[in-house]
């Protein structure tokens, strides 16, 4: 015997049924928004030649985070540490050539490709780190930023590397001609290279991710670097000997790759910019710290900190590369710097 449907009944089944293609139209709507939300992110790397645990560290992930909320999610900011990506120099020509996005750099590497850069890498420039402030996050450090563009960068905010120190293997460094005759890594600046010169010390230029083994090989005999990056690179291990010269402040720097800046909404410009000031906050108060336990902890290390140095010595020895400063970047140029209030 066959059952036999009532209306009522036939109908709710037929509506189910026609209900059903509807349901699964929707279903993949919902799976295909998800989709293109989540390929809507644009995913940009930045990177630091120093360990995740250091005020450059902690400049790039502040960064990061804020860039993502201030996107609300459209862009994912990857970040990578120790030389993961390349040194300083490899990084900058990355961001240059646009087959990476952004990167946060010492200035040591930087005038070889914006040769203006180099006045900021003057030894004894600045009177300290707040002079140094002044000088980046005011005029003078916005007209600087404007030279980047013509070469392929958007300077989106300028922080600290930190005041850099002498150390070395061999010997106490406590006047300019204990210096004389130490190899020591520099950076690759022609700055730099020229002032070292002057103290009698052998230079030898290399990119950061190789000092490391160089120090712990005697390749160089020393290098000189901020107490945040002695720390963060622990040569501790290897450098058992420590001056604190002072002698150059060391800038840093957020870079973008000028066109991908350029593509960005004005909404997304200012976060990136913004994002980067916060990253230069946490930064700064990063190198604060590190200078304020730093001597403390390289001496509990077994390394001798030679912390009573008069600078005035050292200056005096590079009088002469300093005046030949004064001819290439202009003597208004330089002192326009130093009086800075």
């Amino acid at each position: 015997m066959t059952a036999s449907l009532s209306p009522s009944s036939f109908h709710s089944r037929r509506t189910a049924r026609s209900l059903a293609p509807r349901r699964l139209l929707a279903a993949l709507g919902l799976v295909a928004g998800l989709v293109s939300a989540a390929s809507a992110q644009t995913v940009m790397r930045i990177n630091i030649s120093i360990g995740k645990d250091s005020h450059q560290g902690v400049a790039i992930d502040t960064f990061a985070k804020e860039v993502e909320q201030r996107t609300a999610g459209r862009y994912k900011i990857e970040t990578f540490y120790a030389g993961s990506l390349g040194g300083e120099r490899e990084s900058i020509e990355s961001v240059q050539l646009g087959t990476q996005a952004l990167t946060l750099t010492s200035t040591g590497p930087v005038p070889n490709f914006v040769p203006d850069a180099r006045i900021l890498d003057i030894p004894f420039l600045f009177r300290d780190k707040a002079h140094a402030h002044a000088v980046l996050d005011g005029p003078i450090g916005q007209e600087m930023s404007k030279k980047f563009e013509p070469k392929g960068f958007k300077v989106l905010a300028w922080c600290d590397n930190g005041v850099r120190h002498m150390t070395n293997s061999k010997r106490d460094v406590n006047l300019p001609d204990d210096l004389k005759g130490l190899k020591m890594r520099t950076m690759e600046n022609p700055v730099h290279v020229a002032a070292y010169k002057s103290l009698g010390i052998v230079t030898t230029p290399m990119a950061f991710p190789e000092v490391f083994t160089a120090l712990q090989q005697g390749t160089v005999d020393g290098q000189e670097n901020p107490l945040s990056v002695i720390m963060a690179a622990k040569f501790d291990q290897v450098q058992k000997h420590v001056s604190l010269t002072g002698h150059v402040f060391s800038p840093a720097v957020f870079l973008m790759n000028k066109s991908m800046f350029d593509k960005l909404s004005a909404d997304d410009q200012k976060a990136f910019m913004e994002a980067a000031k916060a990253g230069t906050v946490a930064n700064r108060a990063r190198v604060d710290a590190d200078d304020a336990k730093g001597v403390e902890y390289l001496r509990s290390k077994g390394v001798t900190v030679i912390d009573n140095i008069d600078k005035a010595k050292f200056a005096a020895k590079m009088a002469p590369v300093l005046a030949d400063f004064e001819k290439q970047f202009g003597k208004d140029n330089i002192d326009r710097i130093r009086n800075t209030k």
